[in-house]
């Protein structure tokens, strides 16, 4: 403002009377020229930094709604899957009503390029596929691997335990849990039932899947004044004897069997039975009718169930700046739900299978925790079936599949080991991985996992193109180190194979726990794996 009064003031000052006149429309403009010159780069450098401002805190906030739809969906598929016969029965609901095809092993398959399918084996592994319109046979499979199943507690074959007036239910430790997590919780039973059907004088057979939502048993834990030392000498668990869930008491039991619901014949004379292959002689009348009434069956017609111990407790976003997944089955729902989700996302429109010239697959294997030795597990030949399937639909030729192997790649996806701040000793000092911190890429030299410099380097280098963060993991020297499907598939099939996971804690509880924005890195990193692998791989040669 000073440069443009100066001007008005010599204008007036030279006037050739003392009239008090003002400035020319020219002056006036140049005048307002001045002014701009002097003071709108300042204002426009404080707009911009605000529009910059504003902008950046647009992308934080759609960022962070993106996190919480993403473990919101999240916290949905684990709370409707407390067994791996749920969890199969729930990718089945999401793949059919994103256009896939059920097909099945016991048939012959008919496929298409640029169409979808899957298929199921026990309903408890499923396989999903995706074959790119350019596919031809002896193309490569771009796979995601994970599994269903986490520890648990599995009803045993004849469950009907008496002990000291209370009705209990004995259990078989499934996989390498923390078994003491399991005391007090409010636990139900989940899992699947063989039913007799009978219709038109015909009898058939059919498995349902069952949960009782309501908590029905507990284990609990003994006072202290009964074991003085727990606190010092630390809680250690019989699980033979003290690892049995209470059902309820007896005398409650036979009040409830005199005036409830009469369900079967069995039930009512169960005490008199002396067969053994009656359902009723094995399991309490009181937990029968309790599953018959929930599936809308008698109990004459349960011919047989595979159920376990779960929590009632739903998973939730949790933490005071809620950043955290706290949750049962983590490991590996968290993984199977991100890899789902990534390749529905990926194949949704016809589009994104334009330009793809392999097939991209999902499988989410059953029995990973105890080694993955089953006709379903990641040791059967259930992959390499896949893989020799879908080959041979588009070309006889046996020679093509093993060229097709060779141009695969597999990712095997199982949550890691997080840095827990109360025990940070037991990571090695170069290899913490943290939440927050996006994939855990896991390397060992023994060949616990299957990653090498070259499928580290392609995984890793889709994240660098996406801006998305990974980490490395290396156990320490002087401690064991555990193992995934991944040494399995790669020995067995052939295949290349990275072993990855996302960041958790508590892994193995009842209750586990994994940052929010963990599960969003996850499924941006797998979704990109499927879109831009085929591309990425046609620039690498190690083999000639």
């Amino acid at each position: 403002m000073k440069d443009s009064m100066n001007l008005e003031m010599l204008h007036v000052n030279g006037a050739s009377s003392c009239m008090c006149i003002g400035p020319s429309p020219a002056q006036l403009a140049f005048s307002r020229h001045i002014h701009r010159q002097i003071h709108t780069p300042r204002r426009s450098t404080q707009n911009q930094a605000d529009l910059q401002a504003t902008k950046k805190e647009v992308m934080a906030d759609n960022n962070k709604k993106q996190e919480y739809c993403v473990a919101s969906d999240l916290i949905d598929f684990i709370n409707t899957s407390p067994t791996a016969f749920h969890a199969v029965e729930e990718a089945k609901r999401r793949l059919r009503n994103a256009g896939y095809e059920q097909i099945s092993e016991r048939q012959d398959w008919e496929l298409e390029a640029g169409k979808r399918y899957f298929f199921t084996r026990n309903h408890s592994t499923i396989l999903a596929f995706a074959i790119g319109k350019k596919y031809v046979a002896g193309n490569g499979f771009y796979i995601i691997g994970a599994h269903t199943d986490s520890p648990c507690l599995k009803l045993k074959p004849v469950s009907k335990v008496m002990k000291g007036g209370f009705l209990e239910v004995g259990v078989q430790t499934y996989g390498g849990g923390l078994w003491h997590t399991w005391f007090d919780r409010d636990l139900t039973v989940a899992g699947r039932v063989i039913v007799k059907e009978e219709k038109d004088g015909s009898v058939s057979y059919s498995h349902r899947l069952v949960r009782i939502e309501e908590p029905i048993m507990r284990v609990p834990t003994i006072a202290i004044h009964l074991d003085r030392t727990v606190n010092t000498d630390g809680f250690k668990v019989n699980t033979q004897s003290q690892l049995l869930p209470v059902l309820a008491t007896s005398i409650k039991a036979e009040l409830n069997k005199a005036v409830g619901p009469v369900k079967s014949k069995e039930v009512q004379t169960d005490e008199k039975k002396s067969d053994k292959g009656v359902i009723s002689s094995k399991h309490h009348s009181l937990l029968l009718e309790m599953i018959a009434n929930q599936i809308g069956c008698n109990v004459d017609d349960i011919c047989d169930f595979e159920l376990q111990a779960c929590d009632t407790q739903p998973s939730v976003i949790a933490g005071a700046a809620k950043e955290f997944i706290f949750s049962g089955r983590l490991d590996n729902l968290c993984s199977s739900f991100c890899s789902l989700k990534a390749l529905i996302d990926a194949t949704s429109s016809e589009s994104e299978l334009e330009d793809e010239s392999g097939v991209r697959m999902v499988a989410l294997f059953d029995h990973e925790e105890v080694g993955s030795d089953s006709a379903q597990g990641a040791g059967s030949p259930v992959m390499l079936d896949a893989l020799s399937r879908i080959t041979s639909a588009f070309n006889p030729d046996s020679k093509l599949l093993p060229k097709a192997i060779q141009r695969s790649y597999l990712v095997s996806a199982d949550m890691a080991h997080a840095l827990h701040p109360n025990y940070m000793d037991k990571h090695e000092e170069n290899h913490q991985p943290k939440l927050h911190g996006g994939l855990v890429i896991k390397h060992n030299a023994n060949q616990r996992y299957a990653t090498n410099a070259v499928t580290s380097f392609l995984f890793r280098e889709i994240a660098t193109k996406h801006n998305l963060p990974t980490q490395d993991f290396a156990v320490r020297n002087d401690m064991g180190c555990g193992s995934t499907i991944g040494p399995i598939l790669a020995s067995g099939v052939g295949i290349r194979t990275v072993d990855v996971g996302a960041p958790q804690l508590s892994m193995h509880s009842i209750r586990e726990m994994c940052a929010v924005d963990d599960v969003k890195y996850s499924y941006e990193h797998f979704k990109a794996f499927f879109q831009e692998f085929s591309h990425l791989d046609a620039k690498i040669t190690v083999d000639i």
